[in-house]
């Protein structure tokens, strides 16, 4: 008695592609329905995992030729999380990844699942060589303005991290000239094509989430677990409810504080 359809699928669940050939081959008169779905997807699931290496892989090399146009050198890519919301600081994440191991699932942060973004965000810290997340508060943001605050967040995270030792050649920053650094090299949706950047998004991302959790425990009203600071519906009730905390920006907010002219 041959195997199964049940052992069949479980084989071709598990199959890496050099399994997975000779597999196939083994199955190819065999016409049982279950057989032939379980073969097709299996052949979907190592393509899946095939376009995922190479995207993977492309995060790296794209970086790495972006660096060796000024030398080669030590990278350090860095982004910001956190320039829209209502509420909570700016956070700015800049991190320095070695050539490998490879982060599996790195991509920008809005592109992962919440998840996955723990689970990454603790790889990127075990793997890099340095890394930081530095913020500016909602009350230096009311004073300042996003500009300055952005320039002011991104030039504390690469002193953060020259502090631990690391002279970083290459500054990536996602997104367009800042100007700050002559070692700058601005990628537009750097988040998406550099490991380093990709890296520096979800660890700002995770640790933003994290501190937004514990402001919600400390003002409950305002949903900030949920919704990050962010302009949600609750969040712009509770703001015409309750008014502000010391963690609004209060320039972000007029809309939802001053009086009607009308």
């Amino acid at each position: 008695m041959g195997p199964t359809v049940a052992d069949i699928k479980q084989r071709l669940h598990e199959a890496d592609e050099r399994e997975f050939a000779v597999l196939e081959r083994s199955l190819v008169a065999d016409a049982r329905k279950g057989v032939r779905d379980a073969v097709e997807r299996a052949r979907a699931r190592l393509a899946a995992e095939a376009a995922e290496r190479q995207r993977l892989a492309s995060l790296y090399a794209f970086e790495r030729a972006l660096a060796a146009e000024r030398g080669d050198g030590v990278i350090v890519g860095l982004d910001e999380v956190g320039r829209g919301p209502l509420a909570g600081p700016l956070a700015v994440g800049a991190v320095v990844l070695p050539s490998e191991p490879f982060i599996e699932g790195l991509n920008d942060s809005k592109q992962v699942k919440p998840e996955a973004r723990e689970r990454i965000a603790v790889q990127v810290k075990a793997v890099a060589v340095a890394w930081t997340v530095e913020y500016v508060e909602a009350s230096d943001i009311d004073a300042c303005g996003m500009t300055a605050s952005l320039a002011l967040a991104f030039r504390r995270a690469i002193r953060r991290i020259e502090e631990a030792g690391v002279r970083p050649d290459v500054v990536l920053l996602d997104g367009n000239p800042m100007r700050l650094d002559e070692r700058e090299v601005n990628v537009v949706k750097g988040d998406g094509k550099c490991a380093s950047i990709a890296a520096a998004s979800i660890v700002a991302k995770v640790e933003r989430d994290a501190l937004m959790c514990r402001y919600a425990e400390e003002y409950p009203e305002y949903g900030f677990d949920a919704c990050k600071g962010y302009a949600s519906a609750a969040h712009i009730e509770a703001i015409k409810r309750y008014g502000l905390t010391p963690i609004h920006r209060a320039t972000f907010c007029t809309a939802f504080t001053q009086p009607a002219l009308f």
